[in-house]
């Protein structure tokens, strides 16, 4: 390490080796990375060739929010590394910027940025330089406030002139709690981690219309405008930053990034309100999104600010193919409060059970079932098993390698009211009318008619079924009942909205206050993990 180097950069080195696991792991960083390890911040990049028309106002409000802002002149090759251009910038040098402010020239405005070059010396020898005749034309009181002459590194240059000589303009975006300072303001910040996994969240982005509504979803409520608009029209400023995990140390691998972007769509009115939705087909395939990432590219992270109208909104984080597994943190800054959350909480369908009666069962059912019960009326997970598969294996719209006793044994658990481990004509005949609405619902999603349930079509059939669930479970759910190609089959999508059914029966008992938490001895704990 040079000998000129702080103890504080030192210190932050150190820290930001920590963070990637070791020093190899930053090779093929960037300066904006650097300013996100180092503080925690979220990240904008500017082509100044392609500076919005309101890069100047977002730069001023930037600096009042005590962001990080740096700027460089990007090099052609090797050999114009920091040389130095015939008005003194060095090109390929990191250069902070300090200063956004507006003077009066002959009484016209003029917009200034303030520029420091991290040397201490080497300054801009261009228009509104230190002792340029421009300061000249300047009202005293501006002047005063402004004009600094000294060979300290720091300089002004005119906002036009900034984005013609620098190529790029970097902003790191601070937390409220990286800010000391009582004199700045600071953003409301947001963060959720999440992970796209194949078969069950990896959908791709949104030219891939199979499976990119199983997508991680996250809930953006926008509901106060900006107090000072940079356009003069209300609406909600935000950035949305998405960072893939590990990109690092799996680089060092020999495995490359994801194309990573996002895109943001309008909460229909129908769904206002509801936490507990996944956004599906119905309307992600038939909206067009409000927003979206500039692109979608193999960065560790992509970011971009928006300025919508009040309203709720859902940000997808995706990877641009599909069956892509990588783990990922979406991070939300708006200049207003907003209210965030991921979409798709755990619930079920409270359903009021239906009575039934065995003077209410079918004559022609009541005699099916005596020929299959025998004379004791009753039948076992054993007779259960063999009596599903025997109809079943019949069917040549649906593949099915047969119930296993294990699904059987799940079915009794359930259905079973007596606790004799068998089922009788009333729990059987109700057993019936739940298999022919899975069946109902296993066909609806069965899409290509191949007798079989993309893995991906889950959470919908579930959600269909009364079950909703999050991306967590759907992952777990997936890793069990899906196939190699994730692909499900009849006898393991019952088995699943079975022992689902049945564990949501089961918290509830337990969950005597209605608290959505559950305190389990040992006894409980091993009925409840063997049942």
């Amino acid at each position: 390490m040079d000998a000129s180097i702080s103890n504080e950069e030192a210190t932050l080195a150190i820290q930001r080796e920590r963070l990637n696991g070791c020093y190899e792991s930053l090779s093929g960083g960037s300066t904006i990375e650097g300013f996100e390890d180092f503080t925690g911040g979220i990240a904008e990049i500017y082509q100044l060739d392609k500076a919005p028309p309101h890069l100047f106002k977002i730069m001023e409000k930037a600096l009042g929010l005590g962001s990080l802002l740096g700027c460089s002149i990007d090099i052609t090759n090797s050999y114009e590394t920091e040389a130095v251009t015939a008005l003194k910038l060095v090109k390929g040098h990191a250069y902070s910027v300090t200063g956004a402010e507006e003077v009066h020239l002959h009484g016209d405005p003029v917009q200034l940025i303030r520029i420091r070059n991290p040397w201490g010396q080497v300054e801009w020898t261009g228009p509104w330089s230190d002792g340029s005749s421009e300061w000249k034309y300047v009202r005293p009181d501006e002047k005063l406030k402004l004009d600094h002459v000294a060979e300290d590194g720091e300089f002004w240059m005119s906002y036009s002139d900034f984005t013609r000589q620098f190529s790029k303009l970097e902003i790191c975006n601070l937390t409220p709690d990286t800010l000391t300072s009582d004199e700045v303001g600071h953003w409301n910040h947001y963060q959720y981690k999440g992970m796209w996994r194949t078969g069950s969240t990896a959908g791709g982005c949104r030219n891939h219309p199979a499976t990119f509504c199983s997508n991680p979803q996250f809930l953006v409520c926008l509901e106060d405008v900006d107090d000072d608009p940079l356009d003069g029209e209300d609406g909600c400023t935000f950035l949305v930053g998405l960072m893939q995990k590990d990109g690092r140390r799996n680089r060092q691998m020999g495995e490359d990034l994801s194309a990573i972007g996002f895109a943001i769509y309008a909460v229909p009115n129908e769904y206002k309100g509801q936490s507990n939705i996944h956004l599906g087909p119905d309307v992600l395939l038939r909206q067009k999104h409000v927003a979206m990432s500039s692109t979608f590219i193999n960065t560790r992270e992509v970011c971009d600010r928006f300025c919508l109208p009040p309203g709720a909104y859902v940000i997808i984080p995706s990877t641009f193919q599909p069956h892509k597994n990588g783990s990922f943190i979406l991070r939300v800054f708006s200049e207003k409060h907003a209210a965030t959350s991921e979409m798709g909480s755990v619930a079920a369908k409270v359903v009021k059970e239906i009575k039934v009666a065995e003077k209410d069962v079918d004559p022609n059912f009541k005699q099916m079932f005596k020929q299959i019960a025998g004379n004791d009326g009753e039948v076992t997970v054993f007779q259960l098993v063999e009596i599903l598969n025997k109809v079943f294996a019949k069917r040549a719209d649906i593949k099915t390698e047969g119930f296993s006793l294990e699904t059987g044994r799940h079915i009794v658990s359930l259905l079973d009211k007596n606790g004799n481990s068998k089922l009788g004509l009333v729990e059987f005949h109700m057993l019936w009318m739940k298999i022919q609405k899975y069946l109902e619902i296993f066909k609806s999603y069965d899409s290509d008619r191949s007798g079989t349930m993309s893995s991906h079509e889950m959470r919908g059939a579930l959600t269909e079924a009364g079950f909703h669930i999050n991306s967590a479970v759907l992952q777990v759910i997936v890793n069990r009942y899906a196939s190699a190609h994730f692909a499900i089959d009849f006898h393991c999508f019952v088995d699943c909205l079975i022992r689902v059914e049945m564990l949501f029966k089961m918290f509830k008992t337990l969950d005597t206050n209605a608290s959505g938490k559950i305190e389990l001895d040992v006894s409980q704990w091993l009925c409840l993990a063997i049942n």
